[in-house]
């Protein structure tokens, strides 16, 4: 994924790759880990520096405003410029009875306009779905348990609406940041 990171007015153009695991700024490229994540707040190991992204919704593209870096607050600007293609597709598997997608969670642009995606926290396995498909949920309600290194994570509804598009069942491999599901307004 290619995207122009605004910071303070200076566009500079960084390369994700696909799985995560680096990033590339300019000539340079930088290995990427997740150590934690929560719904606001990201901390990840960057070329072995710590970085602390604080005020960033997990459901949006863009930030919403200016965000904390390492408790610096900065104003931020994101524009994807392209997605490129991942050198392995996700594994598909046909849909489930009821509709639901099985596992290899779809990308987050086809997400429906108005809807929220509901990402994981880190990449792992989901090990328990607690909802389904046209089901009403508050937010805070949790809906599915993904498993990483022997850790269960809870994934709750970020905003009250109705599941739609559930992309996973148990047994699902799933990466950080793709869409679980979404949530539409009621």
């Amino acid at each position: 994924m290619r995207l122009t990171v605004e910071v303070e007015g200076r566009p500079t153009v960084v390369e994700v790759a696909d799985d995560l695991a680096s990033v590339r700024v300019g000539e340079r490229s930088y290995p990427v880990r997740i150590v934690a994540e929560r719904p606001t707040r990201v901390e990840l190991e960057i070329g072995g520096e710590t970085v602390v992204i604080d005020g960033w919704p997990e459901h949006q593209t863009e930030p919403p405003g200016p965000v904390d870096v390492n408790g610096e607050r900065r104003p931020v600007a994101v524009r994807l410029e392209s997605r490129s293609s991942p050198a392995r597709p996700p594994a598909r598997t046909p849909p489930l009875p009821g509709g639901t997608q099985g596992p290899g969670p779809l990308p987050a642009e086809t997400v429906p306009a108005g809807a929220t995606p509901v990402v994981p926290p880190m990449p792992g396995r989901v090990v328990e779905v607690r909802v389904r498909e046209g089901e009403a949920v508050a937010k805070g309600t949790v809906l599915l348990v993904v498993e990483a290194m022997k850790m269960r994570n809870e994934v709750a509804a970020p905003v009250d609406g109705v599941v739609r598009d559930v992309r996973v069942r148990e047994g699902s491999s799933v990466r950080a940041r793709e869409t679980l599901l979404v949530i539409v307004p009621k």
